[in-house]
């Protein structure tokens, strides 16, 4: 409890404006759009996923 304060009270304003300026210096302005699709699709297809898990563990537990 008391790290997840400490690392929740280590990040500012400034600190994320540093964070964001280093990503467009990085990978530049056109290609941020590209990754977030990614990352996306990426967060879809898990969610997607786990529930198939859950419905098909539901189906084996009703037999």
């Amino acid at each position: 409890m008391i790290t997840s304060n400490i690392f929740l009270g280590m990040v500012g304003p400034w600190q994320i404006a540093v964070v964001v300026v280093l990503i467009l210096l990085l990978f530049g302005g056109k290609k941020i759009p590209e990754l977030m699709r990614g990352l996306g699709s990426g967060i879809k297809e898990f969610k997607d996923a786990s529930k198939e898990d859950d419905s098909k563990d539901k189906i084996e537990e009703k037999k």
